[in-house]
């Protein structure tokens, strides 16, 4: 008797080599499927995320696109993105095309490819609640005098909310470890607010890298993420509109996941047009690790 059974390839996102960046696995064709069983699914991997392409024809413009956290259904994210349109792409369609449009729960987003890397075009940002230096710093166990206090810790969404945190140094990001508790009462001041968050610093690791980041996510699952996309595009939204570089155009490399022994590298490519309109693209390289079969 033979069994069924769904298709599923694994990648390595944001990554210049295999074993590097953030993992992701991407389900093909999941007929039959309830939303309780792509979340089991998807908490039995325990990646930061897993992607479902519902059918390998397109509906709306684009690939209908589901992704999953080990705990819940979340609207966008950006590796998941990058990670399911190169498999759309190497795999499905077996083409050159140089657009995947995917069709996200946060709307059609497009992928473009310019080999060697994929660029997501992410939604207009938007900016909200502001933190103290005080709060967050009782947060993540580091003294007041870490921060940067020339800017705000600021919540930003492309599509998925974090706080932006500035640090001065790569010996504050090393030191930042977030207190669960501590964290909870203050999300439960703010309960519209987001609950992950992005510490960074003008330091880096390698000199050809212009700033180095954490992205912290306990509260959808994920502890530590070793390469985050969706923080990243809210990141650029964030470093444009407080002029952190002085410029309204930035080009940038964003090294991140070194504390986890998954070096990745971000790319970001972004210009502030006016007050309230931005163009954010946030880029790298996806590796294919894998493929299987799950029963």
């Amino acid at each position: 008797m033979t069994k069924r059974f769904l298709p599923y390839y694994i990648v390595d996102v944001f990554a210049e080599n295999r074993y590097s960046g953030n993992q992701l696995a991407v389900f093909i064709k999941p007929t039959g499927l309830s939303d309780a069983e792509m979340q089991q699914i998807a908490h039995e991997i325990n990646y930061a995320e897993t992607t479902f392409v519902l059918s390998d024809k397109q509906e709306d413009g684009g690939y209908q696109v589901r992704i999953f956290t080990p705990v819940e259904e979340i609207p966008f994210a950006g590796h998941p993105t990058l990670g399911t349109a190169y498999v759309i792409r190497e795999i499905m369609e077996q083409s050159n095309s140089q657009t995947i449009d995917l069709n996200l729960k946060v709307g059609q987003i497009p992928v473009n490819i310019d080999e060697p890397n994929l660029w997501m075009r992410q939604i207009n940002p938007s900016f909200g609640n502001q933190l103290s230096v005080e709060t967050m710093a009782n947060v993540l166990g580091l003294p007041v005098t870490h921060f940067n206090p020339q800017f705000p810790i600021e919540e930003v969404s492309t599509g998925l909310p974090f706080y932006m945190v500035p640090l001065k140094n790569l010996a504050a990001v090393k030191k930042a470890n977030v207190n669960r508790q501590k964290w909870l009462r203050v999300l439960a001041q703010y309960p519209q607010s987001a609950k992950m968050m992005l510490v960074f610093s003008p330091e880096t690791y390698h000199p050809e890298n212009d700033l180095n980041c954490r992205m912290f996510g306990e509260e959808l699952g994920v502890i530590e993420d070793a390469a985050t996309g969706s923080a990243n595009g809210c990141f650029l939204a964030w470093l444009l509109k407080n002029n952190y570089f002085g410029k309204t155009d930035l080009t940038l490399r964003i090294e991140q996941g070194y504390e986890m022994n998954r070096p990745s590298l971000v790319l970001h490519k972004g210009k502030k047009v006016d007050a309230h309109n931005f163009e954010i693209n946030i880029g790298g390289q996806v590796q294919l690790v894998a493929e299987g079969k799950w029963y």
